[in-house]
């Protein structure tokens, strides 16, 4: 395979605010601090990333692309996620779902799984 993935690059009002949010929320490091772009990784060498770009335009409905994360205890990381300034989201979702749907500040939603059955 010749390719290889980057990061995911996410729209944002506030660059800065919203990685600053997100690498706390994954424990991730910052890789670069700019005016209108903001980049985190897990490692400083290691892909894929997550990029923050500047946008002028408004979120508007539900995301095409979205981020869905599994740890180990479902409810203590939506309770922590919560904590630290995410809300919960509702895409139509009926209730009996394994997963919770949340969005981070910017209103961008993401998915907190259930563990894997083993």
């Amino acid at each position: 395979m010749t390719l290889q993935w980057e990061q995911v690059l996410v729209d944002a009002a506030d660059p800065a605010a919203l990685g600053r949010w997100w690498a706390q929320a994954l424990g991730w490091v910052v890789v670069d601090e700019s005016p209108d772009e903001y980049e985190i990784r897990p490692a400083p060498e290691r892909l894929p990333g997550l990029l923050f770009g500047r946008s002028p335009d408004a979120k508007n409905g539900k995301n095409r692309l979205h981020l869905d994360f599994r740890p180990v205890d479902q409810e203590a990381e939506v309770t922590r996620l919560l904590a630290l300034g995410a809300r919960h989201a509702d895409i139509g979702q009926t209730g009996d779902e394994p997963w919770v749907v949340l969005q981070d500040p910017e209103g961008n939603e993401f998915c907190v799984l259930a563990p894997r059955a083993t």
